[in-house]
């Protein structure tokens, strides 16, 4: 069986597990917390290696620049598009009305709400060693790519550290091999104390909302996405998503876009022919700056939460909201919950009471499965427009519709 159904199985006997034990299956939630560990683990070594090879791959500078910047522009345009897909779902289908909540309603303590211009100027490290031991991915990035400039202009003095690296990567890679092998299992564990811990009946008071974001983001999924294949790049989107099997299983599972960063490397590698030196390049900076499921959920969440408290929206608010969640989006941490954090900051640019985070809070982890696999999509449907942008996609592996799962392409290629 491939790893991607043992993902699938692990998930829904996990949700079938939970249910049936229901809070005693809280203690099966060590074992799902220590698979998260480990995929955490690999994160910080992964991104950095993967984004310095990645400059490195790219010797040509100008081609690097055009590179950054197609990929910069795609980001931006998916994230906007995104929100103005959930502000329209919002309020066509109005999750919120009729809630009635007061500002007494809900108690939640959040700390001062952070500066916007603040999430520029932090993104450039003081202490690299120090962003490295905190994990902070951004700073890691701004590193990582001065980290790879400089190792190309060094020229030859700078292969032996070259070396080091892709030695780095590789060993990086065999790695996450081995952990992915005990993913089924995490899975499971994962799923079963969500649906033990939250049941059925959560979804009945805020079905609505999480209807609401399913449907924006499968039609921007559907729609935006599928658009970028045909008409920008000319291609079948059927072998796209075929192609991202084990990523979207991942993603639904972990509701992680950094922790699916190893799965969507080797989608995008070995599936979908975007070759290395790309990927390595856009997967791991959109792991951090692009989150289009995770605006969308912004956008209705800022909606849900005014309609709920019976505050109205004009359109100066609505357009406050796409300006800050779009910038805000570059803070947004790839890990679970992260969307909440700079909810607050979208909510506390309107005006909105933050404590209304409180009320959907509950649900996050089940609208974040659809959210974090749009979050990968959009990733990886960047990756495929630029490299055939830039003529180095492979149709052949793109078109092949026979599928590497991730423990094969740990065995027939590197991946980094």
């Amino acid at each position: 069986m491939k790893l991607w159904m043992k993902m699938l199985l692990g998930l829904f006997l996990g949700v079938i597990v939970g249910l049936l034990l229901g809070e005693y299956a809280h203690y099966l939630k060590p074992i799902g917390t220590v698979f998260l560990s480990l995929l955490h683990m690999l994160v910080v070594l992964l991104v950095f290696s993967a984004m310095t090879v990645g400059v490195t791959s790219i010797n040509d500078p100008k081609k690097l620049g055009r590179v950054g910047l197609k990929t910069l522009l795609m980001y931006l345009a998916t994230t906007i598009i995104a929100l103005t897909i959930g502000l329209l779902f919002a309020k066509l289908i109005n999750p919120g009305v009729g809630i009635g909540l007061s500002f007494e309603a809900t108690n939640l303590s959040i700390d001062e709400t952070p500066e916007l211009l603040n999430l520029f100027v932090s993104i450039v490290p003081h202490n690299p060693i120090a962003s490295l031991a905190s994990g902070n991915i951004l700073q890691i990035i701004v590193f990582a790519i001065f980290f790879g400039l400089g190792i190309t202009f060094a020229g030859e003095k700078g292969k032996p550290l070259l070396r080091v690296m892709e030695s780095l990567s590789e060993v990086m890679f065999k790695i996450t091999s081995m952990v992915m092998k005990l993913a089924p299992y995490g899975i499971f564990a994962i799923m079963a104390w969500t649906a033990g811990t939250f049941g059925i009946k959560v979804l009945y008071p805020l079905l609505k909302l999480i209807f609401t974001h399913y449907l924006a983001c499968s039609v921007h999924a559907i729609l935006v996405f599928g658009f970028i294949l045909v008409v920008m790049a000319k291609l079948r989107p059927s072998a796209f998503f075929r192609g991202m099997g084990d990523a979207i299983a991942l993603a639904a599972s972990t509701t992680s876009s950094s922790a699916t960063l190893p799965a969507s490397l080797h989608c995008a590698q070995h599936n979908l022919g975007v070759p290395k030196n790309i990927a390595s390049f856009v997967l791991p900076l959109g792991s951090t700056v692009n989150m289009n499921g995770t605006a969308i959920f912004q956008a209705i969440a800022a909606v849900f939460i005014s309609q709920a408290y019976g505050i109205n929206l004009g359109w100066e608010s609505l357009i406050v909201i796409v300006v800050t969640a779009t910038l805000s989006a570059v803070g947004t941490a790839g890990i679970p919950g992260g969307a909440l954090v700079t909810l607050s900051i979208v909510l506390g640019a309107v005006g909105l009471p933050i404590e209304g985070i409180a009320f959907i809070a509950g649900i996050d982890r089940i609208r974040d499965i659809i959210g974090t696999i749009v979050n990968v999509l959009g990733d990886a449907v960047v990756s495929v427009y630029v490299a055939k942008s830039e003529g180095e996609l492979d149709l052949e592996i793109y078109n092949n519709r026979e599928i590497i799962n991730f423990e094969q392409g740990a065995e027939k290629m590197p991946l980094l």
